[in-house]
């Protein structure tokens, strides 16, 4: 009993949980509370159905895309322009719908849908193609690519905020029989797509070599396995998921611009490392990355709720990814440790 005790509180995802529902328990002890005016009843201003389901909605839009990006940590890389491909996405789709006009629901849904994801593979496959092709750094790709697709958008909006059909928001913030100010539909997104790459990075054979190539490289390749392609497709998978956000987010905000999912990059980052995924390769999952998406989200509430400076949320997050690689750092270094006998 006393090993099962042990071993449950040492899981990464039992730690990040029981850090978010601490959280939680600050929150709702020191948000307050307020008279509803519909019941009468007295309501904490956090731990209610509404704060709960808006923290989750807030969430959403970058943990999809942690998803993505844990794959391209995993493998030993990073995407810094995950936010970017997110902006050009929507304005891209929102563009298209407006100079196609009434076209159907289904029709809009089903085309914006096809564009956001469309973009998001498109820039993706690039940024995996020149990170193979080049053997430059990904952050340094990466990093130029975040500058080179917000400016596409930019020029291509001339910095307009453009409005999407009605349709998509409708779709987004469909209530699905809840409560009218209920939305629940980019939490669930959240939970398919986090769902879906927990079990690609977990059974299927091309998850496991995302995590062969990032433990060691050359061993994978004296392995046989192909090095270029695998990276190709974390880059691709990276921009897939940011396009999916990109289609959530602007279908759901009901307005795309090019300064959409600006510092972006941070939360996605922050979410992946502070979710247990090693900067230096080989470890990370999906699920984790979402619960350090929600994580981060709480941070953010904690800030409003305690009337902190809003400034205090880059240092507060900044510090939450130094810790978070340190203890990650600390842990490979015991557990290398263990393994070499040093303990004995």
């Amino acid at each position: 009993m006393q090993r099962v005790i042990r071993s449950l509180f040492q899981g990464q995802q039992t730690g990040l949980i029981l850090v978010i529902v601490l959280l939680g328990a600050i929150l709702t002890g020191f948000a307050g509370s307020h008279t509803d005016r519909l019941t009468g009843r007295e309501v904490n201003n956090f731990l209610n159905v509404h704060t709960l389901m808006q923290t989750a909605t807030d969430a959403s839009f970058f943990a999809i895309m942690a998803v993505g990006a844990t794959m391209v940590i995993i493998s030993g890389g990073v995407d810094l322009s995950v936010g970017s491909t997110y902006a050009l996405a929507g304005v891209t789709m929102a563009m298209t719908l407006r100079v196609l006009g009434e076209i159907g629901m289904t029709q809009t849904v089903a085309l914006g849908a096809v564009i956001c994801i469309g973009i998001g593979l498109l820039c993706g496959l690039l940024n995996g193609v020149m990170v193979v092709g080049l053997g430059v750094h990904p952050f340094i790709i990466t990093l130029g690519m975040m500058w080179v697709l917000r400016g596409i958008a930019f020029v291509a909006s001339k910095a307009e905020s453009i409005l999407v059909p009605d349709a998509l928001t409708g779709v987004m913030k469909a209530n699905l029989g809840l409560s009218a100010a209920l939305y629940p539909v980019p939490m669930l997104l959240m939970l398919a797509v986090t769902a879906v790459g927990a079990l690609y990075l977990a059974k299927m054979v091309m998850g496991r070599h995302i995590y062969a190539v990032g433990g060691n490289v050359e061993a994978s390749r004296y392995s046989g396995l192909r090095i270029g392609r695998i990276l190709i497709g974390v880059y691709t998978l990276s921009g897939l998921t940011a396009g999916i956000a990109a289609f959530a987010g602007t279908s759901y905000y009901g307005s795309a611009s090019c300064a959409d999912a600006t510092g972006y990059e941070l939360y996605v980052i922050a979410s992946a490392v502070v979710g247990g995924a090693s900067l230096s390769g080989g470890k990370g999952n999906a699920i984790n990355a979402m619960l350090g998406a929600l994580l981060i989200v709480l941070i953010r509430q904690s800030i409003r709720t305690l009337h902190l400076d809003q400034n205090y949320e880059w240092i507060i997050i900044g510090c939450a990814i130094i810790i978070a690689v340190v203890l990650d750092r600390v842990s490979a270094q015991f557990t290398l440790k263990r393994l070499t006998g040093g303990d004995k």
